[in-house]
Formats: C-alpha cells, sequence, structure tokens
C-alpha cells in the first residue's frame, strides 16, 4: 500500500488527518504557512521527517499567497511565517533543519520577484518530500541486512510511512525485511498516551498483510523475558552529537529492558534527524503537552477531575543502550560522537 502521509493537490497541501485513524481516513488541505503549524502543532501531522516535509511546503505556500505583494510585505509576510512555523513543536529537529533549508534558498534569491521566489520554494519543498523518501528507502536496505528471518520485533510509537513522506524509518526497515522475502512479525507497543501505535502502527501493518500484535507499553518486558522479541527497532525525533536519542515517551524504558535482556535496540534515523548543534541528550528541549491527553482519549475521560498530571512528549535514550543508529548512509554501531561526525563527511546521497 502506498500511503501518502502529504500530497500537493490543486496548489494546496493536503495531510492525512492521523487524529481520527484508524476510525476514518480523511486529508485535510492547508494554505498557508499558519495553517500548517497549527495541523502540526495539533498532530494532524507527526514523525520528524514528516513535520519537516510538512514544513517546507508551508514556507512554499506563504510565499505562493504573498506572491503578488510588494517585495517589503512579501518579505515581512515570509517571516512571520516562518515564525509561526518554528512555534509549532520544538523537539523534532526537522522541523528546523527544513525551515533552514527553506530559508537558505529564499535568501539566495535576494533580488528575485515574489513570484518566481515562491515557485522555486514550491520546487524545493517537492524535492524535500522526494529526498524523504529515497532515504527512508535507502534506511531500509540497511537495517534489512540486520533481522533474521523469522525475527519479531517489537516498535514503538509510529516510525512508519504516516511518520514520513513515505516507506517509513523503523517501519520502513521492517518493510524492506519483507520485501527481500523475510518473515517478519511485527510487536507493536500502544505507545500511551496518544497511541500512536495502537492506532497508527497496527494500521499500516494490517493495511499490508505484514503479521502485528498489539500490546500495552507495560507488557515489553514481559515479551522480552519470555523469549519472544528478538530485535527493537525505533524511530527519533532528534539524536544528539554524542548519539543520545530523543523519541517517543517510553522508548528510554523499552531501551533498558532491552539492554537487560540481550537484544539489540536499533534506531532508524535520516541525517536530518541528527543535531549536531546538540551535545548530549541533557540539552534536547523536551516538549510537555496538554494534561488532557493523559486523563482520556477523545470523549472518554478516566481520570479523576483536578488531578494533576506530566505530559512529557519524549525522553531521551542514552547513545550507551543503542547498538547501532541506520542511517541512509549505513549503520553506525556503539555510536559515538566521533561516528557520527564521519557520517557527515561521507559522499552524499
Amino acid at each position: 500500500m502506498n500511503i501518502e502521509t502529504l500530497r500537493w493537490q490543486n496548489n494546496h497541501l493536503e495531510m492525512i488527518d492521523q487524529r481520527v485513524l484508524p476510525a476514518r481516513f480523511e486529508y485535510l488541505s492547508y494554505d498557508s504557512a499558519a495553517s500548517v503549524a497549527e495541523g502540526i502543532r495539533a498532530m494532524v501531522v507527526r514523525g520528524a521527517p514528516a513535520i519537516g516535509c510538512a514544513a517546507a511546503y508551508g514556507v512554499a505556500l506563504e510565499a505562493l499567497r504573498l506572491n503578488k505583494t510588494a517585495p517589503e510585505t512579501f518579505r515581512s509576510g515570509m517571516e512571520k511565517g516562518f515564525a509561526n512555523l518554528a512555534q509549532s513543536r520544538p523537539t523534532a529537529v526537522n522541523l528546523f533543519w527544513a525551515l533552514q533549508r527553506m530559508r537558505q534558498v529564499w535568501e539566495g534569491m535576494n533580488a528575485a520577484a515574489p513570484a518566481v521566489v515562491a515557485e522555486r520554494l514550491l520546487d524545493e519543498a517537492h524535492e524535500v518530500h522526494a529526498e524523504d523518501i529515497r532515504i527512508n528507502r535507502a534506511m531500509g536496505a540497511a537495517g534489512a541486512a540486520l533481522l533474521a528471518d523469522g525475527a519479531h520485533v517489537l516498535t514503538h510509537c509510529n516510525a512508519g510511512a504516516l511518520a514520513t513522506a513515505g516507506w517509513g524509518t523503523a517501519l520502513g526497515v521492517i518493510r524492506s525485511a519483507v520485501e527481500a522475502g523475510k518473515k517478519i512479525s511485527v510487536i507493536a507497543d500502544e505507545t500511551r498516551p496518544f497511541l500512536q501505535g495502537a492506532r497508527l502502527t497496527a494500521w499500516e501493518m494490517v493495511q499490508e498483510n505484514i503479521p502485528v500484535t498489539l500490546i500495552t507499553d507495560n507488557m515489553a518486558g514481559h515479551l522480552m523475558a519470555h523469549g519472544e522479541v528478538d530485535a527493537v527497532i525505533v524511530g527519533t525525533d532528534r539524536v544528539a552529537a554524542n548519539g543520545d536519542v530523543a523519541n517517543k515517551i517510553g522508548t528510554y524504558m523499552v531501551a533498558v529492558l532491552a539492554r537487560r535482556h540481550n537484544i539489540p535496540f536499533y534506531v532508524a534515523c535520516p541525517l536530518s534527524t541528527i543535531d549536531l548543534n546538540i551535545a548530549s541528550g541533557k540539552d534536547i528541549p523536551i516538549e510537555e503537552r496538554a494534561p488532557e491527553e493523559v486523563t482520556g482519549f477523545r470523549d472518554c475521560q478516566w481520570a479523576a477531575p483536578g488531578v494533576k498530571t506530566r505530559n512529557p512528549a519524549f525522553d531521551v535514550t542514552p547513545a550507551e543502550l543503542v547498538t547501532a543508529l541506520i542511517t541512509e548512509r549505513g549503520v553506525v554501531r556503539e555510536p559515538d560522537k566521533e561516528k557520527i561526525a564521519t557520517l557527515f563527511h561521507q559522499k552524499q546521497l
């Protein structure tokens, strides 16, 4: 199944509304940077690579919206659009990577008319989108070799096609292994509190007839202790220069359990998710989301009214617990600062 998480239709960006899956499958339409920023903030789209693609299109949409204005109006409007997008979510570094890439294109055309700039920015957004799929395919090929035929693979959150422009990071590795003829079965943590594993990962695997078993987050240790997990693969929203990994809340617990049971813990990440400006995981900003996500889901509320909550959306897994990073430039075992730095000196994909 070819899942188009984002698509360009009639000069608008359309994104699958991931908040209503699997009950409904529908696209929402966006026509400005502000509307895309709200879509990112509200988690219509989520997953670091998909957020980056959405942000690139958000910049292009703002340029198209302003393409008949005077240069001064165009510039001030674009700066506001960049600011809106930058404030949408703090942890996923692909957001800021994409905005910087789009800004470099814009500033490199300083003397061009707004309409010309807008067309060039749209071309760049399309390239960000297409490049993400190529990168995911390359990661999938690199990671597929790590999985034995018949492996039972645990994953946390959703790092599939829905978290990217297509194919996926962690689930892309699994897809590539299946495409290569291996029999792989998936164990999906439900991923409280937003249930990305239950609602999204399970849905993707069911669509493609890849065997999947859904478990609650607190069952992972039990299955590992009974030999039912052969490997763990997760995605990531930001990797620090030393190899520390920020991913959906609960990932750290899974990594600790994997180490306890001698199970390899793999992280699939494009280079755009590695932030060389962040020395270690302790410097990664962790988004704290609304308490309502913890006290209930949609119309069902299970917590006592007035109860105090905490809702950090991510946690950090130290590099020492990561067996390997799977990137578009190959597999980096026991990642550290030196090995990660070397990645950026290799030939571009």
